[in-house]
């Protein structure tokens, strides 16, 4: 039987398992995994500039496929540096596999250099994590690291390698087939739970679908948006839901929770049944639990058994893969008697569209409504703050325009590493990231990997030199007492934002982007955005920085005050 060491089996896995893009920050620990895939010629390997945009650059590479992200980080911080990520990755149910070099095996528990548990560590943000113990093993581990990331609830794997056992020699076979004892996810639909569901659709005078993330990550867009038009139901979506169906759509309401929209906030309110596909209902969805859906029987499907009653009570759990529930469904679904409830729904949308107050100045909704109208195609990737806010308002989404975030944990600085790894799983797509000022500058340095992958992606800043979000909540909430929040604050006036002056400093974004190679446009009027985005759309193979200059004042409604109902919404100042 041909042997071969554990390094040589890693790149045959990779390869079975139809890796086409790795990313990948050498070290110590995985220097042979490194030379391996030289000599081997896997030429695919993406060197971002620090291992927390790494993951960042895996996991949108995986969101925006539908494939498994790959990452190799070497042991100790490149391993540490992870945990963000995975966090990230694990809260949205993105498919990750992890692959973490480690110390050798007799130095394990020893405090030897860069020796971590990082699997003890990341065993909460992890779907399964393990550290291999015997050669023989490894074939058998990492075709279960595939197969566990990839299918039920999507999630990050880890895979932690002592290098020993990488160098060892052991069998060249890499498994065909998964027996995994104790883990058979279960994704096929119950119908009578479904009949059951449906019959309460038909009985209901005002239901409402809310579409979660889950229909996005299911690929069930298209089925969905069939059931909808079938049934003459209208929709309200998660932040993470939105594209389950086109935003354009006369059946579409808006996001609910924290900063949705006045009608899907009230439709909640007022429906009769909440038939909800693909989500966790979590706090930003529900505000006050027990305020929740007051008039509403609750029909939840969602893949994973753990999310279903976990916050909201159902009346009728489907566990199931939201495609294969969808499709179901439409065999035996038949059109509601809605119309009095849309009239009354549309009266909300009418009555209180989502808007901006008009201002001779540029506003966020300026930007991206210059999106919306030059880019037919796209995948948008924001950062986490108000901007994200913004554009889960205003981005018209359709099958050809999708939009990428951190949802769950809200991490800042996805935007550009997303923004790069969106672009490498789709080269022929246009791809945008927005990002404030405050977020840009946490992985800043990924520009360097964007200009030598020749990645022509468009990166907008709103520039309101402050941490927007914090600040909104800090006038509205505390008095209007800017703590930590104003990016300018420093020596000269630090605890004393508010009360003078800070002085006028930010990095100049412009000289930033040309000292990494790429391109830098600065926008501070409405009529120069057009011209901004056109000018971008030029390049072929180099990023481009679009910075815009935006009011520290221009502040995201509704709002939802902490701990009020969706009732409780704030709609202005």
């Amino acid at each position: 039987m041909k042997r071969i060491s554990g390094n040589k089996l890693l790149v045959k896995a990779l390869r079975e398992e139809g890796v086409d893009t790795l990313f990948g920050y050498p070290g110590a620990c995985t220097i042979d995994i490194s030379d391996e895939l030289y000599k081997q010629d896997y030429t695919k390997v993406i060197l971002p500039r620090q291992e927390v945009a790494l993951v960042h650059e895996a996991d949108a590479y995986a969101r925006s496929t539908g494939k498994v992200g790959v990452c190799l980080v070497t042991s100790g911080p490149g391993a540490t540096n992870l945990v963000t990520g995975l966090a990230t990755a694990n809260y949205d149910s993105v498919p990750l596999v992890c692959f973490t070099g480690q110390v050798a095996r007799h130095l394990i528990g020893n405090d030897a250099f860069q020796e971590v548990d990082i699997v003890g560590i990341t065993r909460s943000i992890t779907k399964y994590g393990i550290t291999v113990r015997d050669r023989e093993d490894l074939g058998r581990i990492i075709k279960e690291a595939f197969y566990i990331a990839r299918t039920g609830r999507p999630g990050p794997v880890l895979v932690d390698l002592p290098k020993d056992v990488m160098e060892e020699l052991g069998p060249a076979e890499y498994p065909e087939e998964v027996n995994i004892r104790g883990y058979k996810p279960n994704t096929h639909v119950h119908i009578g739970q479904l009949k059951r569901a449906i019959k309460m659709l038909g009985k209901a005078r005002r239901p409402i679908y809310l579409a979660g993330g889950g229909i996005n990550i299911a690929r069930a867009n298209e089925a969905f948006t069939k059931l909808v038009e079938k049934t003459n139901v209208p929709v309200i979506t998660t932040v993470m839901g939105r594209g389950a169906i086109p935003t354009n759509h006369p059946l579409y309401v808006g996001n609910v929770g924290m900063h949705g929209a006045y009608a899907a906030n009230m439709s909640v309110n007022e429906c009769d049944l909440l038939f909800s596909i693909g989500t966790r209902f979590n706090d930003r969805i529900t505000g006050k639990l027990h305020s929740f859906a007051p008039h509403a029987q609750i029909v939840h499907i969602d893949i994973d058994t753990a999310a279903i009653s976990r916050n909201v009570q159902v009346d009728v759990p489907i566990v199931a893969d939201a495609k294969e529930a969808v499709e179901k469904m439409l065999e035996y679904v038949a059109e509601c008697d809605t119309q009095e409830w849309l009239d009354e729904v549309n009266g909300w949308k009418a009555g209180h569209p989502m808007a901006m107050k008009q201002k001779p100045v540029m506003t966020p909704q300026d930007i991206i409504e210059k999106i919306n109208e030059l880019f037919d195609e796209a995948i948008i990737v924001t950062d986490v703050g108000q901007h994200q806010m913004f554009a889960a308002q205003f981005v018209e989404l359709t099958q050809k325009k999708r939009l990428l975030m951190s949802g769950g944990l809200g991490t800042m600085g996805y935007g550009l590493p997303g923004a790069i790894g969106a672009k490498i799983g789709n080269p022929d797509t246009p791809v945008i990231s927005i990002s404030g000022d405050g977020g840009m500058q946490m992985n800043i340095q990924e520009l360097a990997t964007a200009v030598l992958e020749e990645l022509p992606i468009i990166s907008c800043i709103f520039n309101n030199s402050n941490l927007g979000m914090v600040r909104q909540w800090q006038k509205l909430f505390y008095g209007k007492r800017y703590s930590m929040t104003c990016l300018r604050s420093g020596a000269a006036c630090r605890g004393k934002c508010g009360e003078v002056a800070c002085p006028e400093y930010t990095p100049d974004f412009i000289k930033l982007a040309e000292s990494y190679g790429a391109r830098g446009i600065r926008v501070t009027k409405k009529e120069e955005i057009a011209a901004a985005f056109e000018e971008a759309k030029k390049s072929t193979k180099t990023p481009t920085i679009i910075e815009f200059t935006i009011d520290p004042e221009d502040l995201v409604y509704p709002m939802i005050q902490p701990s009020g109902t969706l009732e409780d919404m704030i709609l202005d100042c």
